[in-house]
């Protein structure tokens, strides 16, 4: 696990690594990877349960209380119920966001994952995502890359890549800017 440590910090980290290293020795970082997605997902959906989640106003009862609730109904169990509810009740469930994060990072790293975000003006041939996924993968030198595909017409074209700590902003928008402050300095 020392290799993991540069990887997270903080107090959000440490929670993850914790959490990393338990679903490890009970053989479960998939389901537990899966299962903070999840909830990832459904506190992004729901504006209640972001309240719940962020809100000091609710005690860490009740919050223990709606989170099973919550678990109950889209079948979050085991560890990462219990994770989520044992960090709730250590008031500190408004930083989980930051420890499902630092936990996919771990759970990444241990199986040779690098996630690319990559920005477009318009959808890619199937061709052209093959080739830059080939093209990331060299550069990253994992064992695979996931590349999440966003498209925004506001970058008109080129391309912006994410990977890592690493950002390449090839976009025409970019090169615009740069060219309209160029152009106030001058004139």
């Amino acid at each position: 696990m020392a290799k993991d440590d540069s990887i997270v910090t903080g107090m959000a980290g440490r929670y993850a690594q914790a959490l990393y290293q338990l679903a490890l020795e009970q053989g479960a970082t998939d389901r537990v990877a899966a299962d903070l997605k999840s909830f990832a997902a459904l506190i992004a959906e729901s504006a209640d349960l972001a309240r719940l989640v962020r809100s000091p106003v609710f005690s860490s009862d009740e919050q223990v209380k709606a989170l099973g609730a919550v678990f109950d109904r889209v079948g979050i169990t085991g560890l990462a119920a219990n994770f989520i509810k044992l960090v709730a009740t250590k008031r500190r469930l408004f930083a989980i966001g930051d420890m499902t994060a630092n936990y996919a990072k771990l759970h990444d790293a241990a199986r040779g994952v690098t996630r690319a975000d990559v920005t477009v003006a318009e959808s890619l041939a199937a061709e052209h995502l093959e080739a830059l996924k080939s093209a990331l993968l060299q550069v990253s030198g994992g064992k695979s890359v996931d590349v999440a595909v966003k498209v925004d017409p506001e970058i008109v074209g080129g391309i912006v890549v994410k990977l890592g700590s690493r950002m390449i902003d090839d976009s025409v928008k970019t090169k615009l800017n740069s060219i309209r402050t160029r152009m106030k300095e001058v004139g």
